[in-house]
């Protein structure tokens, strides 16, 4: 991994082997990011992505293996009352299978780089967005 802060933003460059979401976490830590969104290309060797259920509050998760080019990933960082930061990322994934291409996406819980990842994280300016607890759906949101 290297990356480079150009302006307000970071541009990094993850490299074969590295875990894509650990990596943001890392840089966020390292350069005291508490509120950020990302989006990000490449090519992966193995991912894991999942489907939220509602009615069994978790996840269904789905592992891939292979060739995966990473078409579209894109997600936010915010931090708890104790400055704690937290990731929530989504991706979307393409691989060929018999002869036809194929896709698969949702939730991202891991994508380890097999040739390059370019990413892009940009700070909040000027704040810190919060996470709480929503009443109605128990799921983690923005406290805004």
């Amino acid at each position: 991994m290297d990356y480079k802060k150009l302006g307000d933003n970071i541009y990094a460059r993850f490299d074969k082997g590295d875990e894509v979401i650990s990596k943001i976490m890392e840089i966020c830590k390292k350069e005291g990011i508490l509120s950020a969104t990302f989006t990000g290309i490449g090519g992966c060797g193995d991912i894991t992505v999942s489907t939220f259920i509602p009615e069994k509050n978790d996840f269904l998760k789905h592992n891939k293996t292979g060739l995966l080019e990473m078409v579209s990933c894109i997600g936010n960082i915010t931090a708890d009352d104790d400055n704690n930061i937290f990731e929530h990322t989504h991706a979307m994934f393409s691989y060929m299978e018999n002869g036809e291409v194929k896709n698969i996406g949702g939730h991202l819980a891991k994508a380890v780089i097999l040739y390059t990842g370019e990413f892009v994280i940009t700070p909040v300016p000027d704040g810190v967005i919060r996470r709480m607890v929503d009443d109605k759906t128990g799921i983690t949101v923005w406290k805004l």
